[in-house]
């Protein structure tokens, strides 16, 4: 053995013979391909935290809001620039996808969508709608600014 981590692969059947255990599809690289369905749950769940990142900075702006012009502009200031705008733009992005994905699982719920053309095509369409909304939320937000 050359490291503990081959002893770690050796195993024993039902049988009782020494067998090397088989390496996660994780752990091949290119063995795994992902999947429409782990894909858009992890990216729920990355969006999930996203959100309440972003709950706590529109909380900072509006504390700020209320403790007076001195910290308001600070916020303005911070949220305004290239940096924050960008921020704000993923946090856009990760409200209408968790959104679009969640009326997804509603579906699911109610027994919908389960079978796998089903399952792609409801996925690419919470893709192409979490992008569409981003788009025209933040052309609005260009005009009326």
């Amino acid at each position: 053995m050359k490291d503990v981590r081959e002893a770690l692969m050796i195993g024993r059947n039902t049988e009782g013979k020494l067998v090397r255990r088989p390496i996660s599809p994780f752990m091949l690289g290119s063995a795994y391909k992902p999947q429409m369905s782990s894909m858009t749950s992890i990216m729920h769940r990355i969006t999930g935290c996203a959100l309440g990142v972003g709950t706590i900075l529109l909380t900072y702006w509006l504390v700020s809001a209320a403790a007076g012009d001195g910290a308001y502009s600070i916020a303005e200031a911070i949220l305004g620039s290239w940096f924050g705008i960008l921020i704000l733009f993923g946090f856009t992005a990760a409200l209408f996808y968790h959104f679009c994905n969640g009326i997804r699982h509603l579906a699911w719920d109610a027994g919908k969508g389960f079978e796998l053309p089903d399952m792609h095509r409801n996925g690419n369409t919470v893709i192409v709608a979490t992008v569409v909304l981003t788009i025209a939320f933040w052309a609005l937000v260009y005009f009326i600014w």
